[in-house]
């Protein structure tokens, strides 16, 4: 009876790794420099505003970003919602504390009472987004209920007709989505800038 050994051809080790480098390396260029090389250009290509950051130019000066909001303190102007980042976009964050938290509620009380006295209005008829900050901390929008609050107090340090700051605030509101998403806003900065932008009160 005769036998016979079998044996196998030894593995090839070496091409398995040569295999795994070259898919190493090929992910490495598809996802490091193609993709986001392609994503620049097309986004540069079809959104060029966006790609730029969404500025906002006067006189070929940047003086702002329509995605970022500013913090205006003048009376003539009308301000943005609080912000836990301090208004930073390099430091983009919420508070993070729960609406149970202390620190929060008293922050919130003294928001109010301070609104209230700016405004001349009652704490309880400050619309809920002048108090509260956003989740990314440097919302430029507010509600235009937060936007017509400010109105009286922004046509009378400007020396205008209230009616006149009113218009202009509805002519700059943002309405839903194609009418479903999200909720009506005005964006502060470009409100803002439309009103240095109208001529002088007279006198």
């Amino acid at each position: 009876m005769n036998t016979s050994i079998e044996t196998r051809p030894p593995s090839d080790s070496g091409g398995g790794l040569r295999a795994a480098l070259v898919w190493c390396v090929a992910l490495v260029l598809i996802c490091g420099v193609v993709y986001p090389t392609a994503a620049t250009l097309l986004g540069g290509l079809l959104f060029p505003q966006q790609a730029r950051g969404s500025l906002i130019l006067r006189e070929g000066r940047a003086v702002g970003s329509a995605l970022v909001a500013q913090n205006f303190a003048d009376a003539r102007y009308f301000r943005p919602r609080p912000s836990a980042a301090n208004y930073d976009p390099k430091a983009l964050s919420g508070s993070n504390l729960a609406s149970s938290n202390p620190a929060l509620r008293e922050r919130i009380a003294a928001d109010s009472a301070a609104i209230a006295a700016r405004e001349g209005v009652a704490a309880t008829a400050i619309p809920a987004d002048l108090v509260t900050a956003s989740g990314s901390g440097i919302d430029p929008h507010i509600s235009p209920a937060a936007a017509e609050l400010q109105a009286a107090r922004v046509a009378r340090a400007r020396g205008l007709p209230p009616e006149q700051v009113q218009a202009l605030i509805r002519s700059h509101t943002l309405h839903r989505t194609f009418g479903v998403f999200g909720q009506p806003r005005v964006n502060v900065l470009e409100l803002n800038l439309a009103l240095d932008a109208l001529p002088p009160a007279a006198g």
